[in-house]
């Protein structure tokens, strides 16, 4: 009886933990804000929506920073071709840009955006990416740069509405689906930290 008990018990906690983790990634995202200082080393942005990008290139234009990083770009796009479909001037901002072609997922970001920022020395980066994707982002950054200063710049794309959010089933689903992939590099990190393991890109 007492092990029924315990089963239960646990087979009860382990989605009440769930749900009340996901109300708070939902309430993280939508109180994510933009945390930048003065200036940074670099800007770093991350592929997969053309605002990202724009935001991007307007932090640089604005001078928050005198270098931009481009991480998880399509092998074959160059930085001109790049800027043409962000609508920039090629001239005027090619010189500040470096792409990264290695990284495949978020994961990928981080790494490879350790290995160019200990190449180029750079102690501080500003970090945008959209804004249901930067706790995720952090998290593996944070990881990955443990001795760099990071700060955030979210974007908010107009089509993942956060205000009523179960009303949209598209944003229901990507935070459904963000959320899953959190607790899932929460726990390869857990899991990495706990054994021991060497950071391949690990800050020196």
């Amino acid at each position: 009886m007492e092990r029924r008990r315990l089963i239960f018990a646990v087979c009860l906690l382990i989605p009440t933990v769930w749900i009340f983790g996901f109300l708070w990634f939902i309430d993280a995202v939508k109180q994510s804000h933009i945390k930048n200082g003065d200036t940074v080393d670099a800007i770093v942005v991350l592929t997969g929506g053309s605002l990202r990008l724009d935001a991007g290139l307007a932090l640089l234009a604005a001078k928050k920073a005198p270098k931009l990083f481009v991480s998880g770009v399509y092998d074959g796009i160059s930085v001109q071709q790049l800027l043409r479909l962000s609508r920039s001037q090629p001239d005027a901002l090619d010189c500040c840009i470096t792409l990264g072609y290695a990284a495949t997922d978020t994961h990928g970001n981080a790494a490879e955006t350790a290995l160019w920022m200990r190449a180029q020395g750079h102690k501080s980066l500003l970090l945008v990416t959209a804004n249901y994707h930067m706790p995720r982002s952090l998290l593996e950054f944070q990881h990955a740069l443990p001795r760099i200063d990071i700060s955030t710049h979210p974007v908010s794309p107009p089509h993942v509405p956060l205000e009523k959010w179960w009303s949209n089933p598209g944003t229901g689903l990507l935070l459904l689906g963000e959320y899953n992939k959190y607790l899932l590099a929460s726990a390869r990190l857990l899991i990495s930290s706990a054994f021991g393991s060497n950071r391949v890109t690990k800050d020196s």
